[in-house]
């Protein structure tokens, strides 16, 4: 097998995902850190025997033996950094947004095309075995005809007004929050296993706690619940969602609804979809990753345990394990990375590859979908996504 040389940019909760991910897959030798918090980035470094450690990411583009990139900062960083690495011939696996904002995303999406490289958005959750039995199911007909789409992401980590991270920051995170930060993740799924595009969307988007509690020193995402940082914090002023109610319609004129939160008490990942078709109805949720419920009118409803034996052929290859073996948050990342490496590997042009994972085009997309409904609950009224 072919080694690909890969380099991690930041050296958050993302980032050491990313690396503990890569390690599993193989073929992929993690040759640079790179983070503007060394000492951090040295822990990882030791911990996952990786050669270089770098605070300045162009350190990455400049060396020739680097095939690919990860890059986990900050969303403010990411038009910036993945454009470098367009522009150096580097592969990219970039954490979404793709940018802050659709006019950037649509400048990389034209690069990486031009430049025949490698993109994808870790949209990871597209890889539970029981997702890709689900699209399948679709595929095939078994569901019928959509009837309507529902569900929510909810969270509890910025639940109280103590709560902090920099991605309540717009200059840092971009101008949506929740929306962009887990209600991208909610819209990429609904998108690739019913294989329809929304088009038009109704939002209403809140924020509850209009100013919050600053602290002096810097806390890492989901982070914040284990920490007292109140009582070295300044108070300040928040221009960020905590939440939103979106209506949509699919573009054959289906509708469908979903809740967005990261204030909701008890809520730790709670991230659900349900899809009511004509023969019958699936549901699925996050936090029970190897179940997929099954709805009938006419029979009793079912609960499908993950098996690979049980599974359509084209969604077992996704099953590392056995069945009542459970897989869970770690494994997405390592599918997406073992796709998104493989084709790598294989030195074809992405852009006449059909793909499993999700690209910048996709990232674009969701880029286009957060600004509708940030128009849409500003303007209260619907807006079409072009």
């Amino acid at each position: 097998m072919k080694i690909i040389n890969t380099a991690v940019v930041g050296s958050g909760f993302m980032g050491a995902a990313h690396i503990e991910a890569l390690r599993r897959i193989g073929g992929v030798n993690i040759k640079a850190i790179v983070s503007d918090d060394i000492p951090a980035a040295k822990s990882i470094a030791e911990k996952y025997s990786i050669a270089e450690v770098y605070s300045d990411y162009k350190k990455v583009m400049e060396d020739k033996e680097i095939d690919a990139i990860h890059n986990c900062t900050p969303n403010y960083l990411h038009f910036e950094i993945n454009k470098a690495a367009a522009e150096a011939g580097k592969h990219i696996i970039s954490e979404k947004p793709l940018t802050t904002n659709a006019a950037d995303s649509q400048v990389l999406t034209d690069l990486v095309k031009k430049n025949k490289l490698v993109n994808a958005i870790n949209f990871n959750y597209r890889f539970y075995p029981l997702i890709q039995h689900a699209k399948r199911i679709i595929e095939k007909g078994e569901l019928g005809e959509i009837y309507m789409v529902h569900g929510h992401y909810l969270q509890d980590w910025l639940f109280y007004k103590t709560d902090y991270n920099w991605r309540l920051e717009p200059e840092i995170s971009g101008a949506s929050r929740a929306v962009a930060d887990i209600g991208s993740h909610w819209c990429d799924m609904i998108q690739f296993i019913t294989g329809m595009k929304i088009k038009k969307v109704f939002a209403d988007i809140f924020t509850i706690h209009n100013t919050r509690l600053k602290p002096k020193q810097a806390v890492e995402t989901f982070k914040g619940k284990e920490i007292d940082t109140s009582f070295d914090s300044d108070e300040v002023k928040i221009n960020t969602e905590d939440g939103g109610n979106i209506i949509f319609q699919f573009e054959n004129g289906r509708r469908g609804v979903f809740t967005v939160s990261q204030v909701s008490a008890g809520r730790k990942n709670s991230f659900e979809f349900g899809i009511d078709g004509s023969k019958k109805a699936i549901k699925w949720n996050q936090e029970e990753p190897n179940q997929l419920w099954l709805g009938y009118r006419e029979k009793a409803n079912e609960i499908l345990i993950k098996d690979p034996s049980l599974l359509d052929p084209e969604a077992s290859r996704f099953a590392h394990y056995p069945g009542g073996h459970p897989e869970g948050y770690p494994d997405g990342p390592k599918n997406l990375f073992m796709q998104v490496y493989e084709l790598i590997r294989s030195g074809k042009d992405p852009q006449n590859e059909k793909k499993v994972f999700a690209d910048f085009e996709d990232g674009l997309y969701e880029n286009k979908i957060i600004e509708a409904i940030i128009k849409s609950s500003t303007e209260e009224r619907w807006i079409e996504i072009n």
